[in-house]
């Protein structure tokens, strides 16, 4: 028996880290993903013959260095590859009512688009050479 999850989509706000009072590091953010809705086995197309598709919202939760790698290279807007597993929790309300929560706790992420440029980065460009300059 195994808790296995894979879920490649794209993540809808910035991650947010906080720290523990024992000093671990956590990274949450919300990861949209999609699917082609279908109806009677096939694709249901708008009319402009566009596939029409149905979100699933995740909530992530990273740790550590992991967490921090996160929080620094991705943002709203990046694509990423999450491998981890389902985690439910429960706990009470301020009115004393259980609450039911579940999230997926990321054991690696690959990042499928680029991580934003900051102004460094734009330095750093004139120190290479594209290959077409380069004499035969």
């Amino acid at each position: 028996m195994q808790n296995i999850v894979i879920l490649a989509g794209t993540i809808r706000q910035a991650p947010e880290t906080r720290t523990t009072r024992t000093g671990t590091d956590v990274t949450r953010f919300r990861l949209v993903t999609a699917r082609p809705r279908y109806s009677e086995g096939r694709i249901v197309r708008d009319e402009k013959g566009y596939r029409v598709e149905d979100a699933e919202w995740h909530r992530v939760v990273a740790f550590n260095g992991l967490g921090r790698t996160i929080r620094q290279y991705c943002e709203s807007g990046t694509k990423v590859l999450v491998r981890g597993r389902i985690h439910y929790t429960k706990w009470q309300d301020a009115e004393g009512q259980d609450r039911y929560g579940c999230e997926i706790v990321a054991e690696t992420v690959d990042f499928l688009s680029r991580a934003p440029q900051s102004e460094a980065d734009d330095e750093d460009e004139g120190r290479f050479i594209d290959e077409d300059d380069i004499p035969s």
